[in-house]
């Protein structure tokens, strides 16, 4: 077996199934966990996607706000067990994989315009319904069989 098929075995156990869809441009909220000695807490970042790099276990993200008037980056890893939940809260129309750009930029001109058409959905959702849909479908259909005997 080939080391590279080895390790993505692996860790595809580990690999997050949950997290929405998105990309630069758009903005999210992360709800990451803080361990403080023997208290654990929930902290909010919210802020626009500058990059995203990486794939399998090893992606990542680069989320970027602004705190008090200072630029703040923090990169999360996509599938960290550190992370309960990852939020998109609007979709951004931007033509970059990388909006490294935005950290000389201030006021209104960082702004990103929302992406109004055809917004992305997350395709694990839709996996979901449709499975849960079918699950369904196929019970009723077996109790409407048993009815008919």
């Amino acid at each position: 077996m080939r080391q590279n098929a080895l390790l993505e075995k692996l860790t595809a156990d580990q690999l997050r199934t949950d997290l929405p869809e998105f990309r630069a441009g758009d903005t999210v909220r992360v709800h990451a966990r803080i361990v403080e000695g023997t208290r654990e807490r929930v902290q909010l970042f919210e802020g626009v996607v500058i990059k995203r790099q990486g794939t399998g276990i090893q992606a990542t993200y680069t989320v970027r706000k602004i705190s008090s008037g200072v630029g703040v980056e923090r990169t999360f890893p996509l599938h960290s067990p550190r992370v309960d939940k990852i939020e998109v809260v609007r979709y951004g129309r931007v033509r970059r994989a990388k909006l490294y750009y935005l950290r000389a930029l201030h006021g209104k001109a960082a702004r990103i315009p929302e992406a109004r058409l055809n917004p992305r959905i997350n395709k694990n959702h839709l996996i979901r319904e449709v499975v849960f849909l079918l699950f369904w479908h196929k019970r009723l259909a077996g109790s409407v069989k048993l009815l008919h005997n």
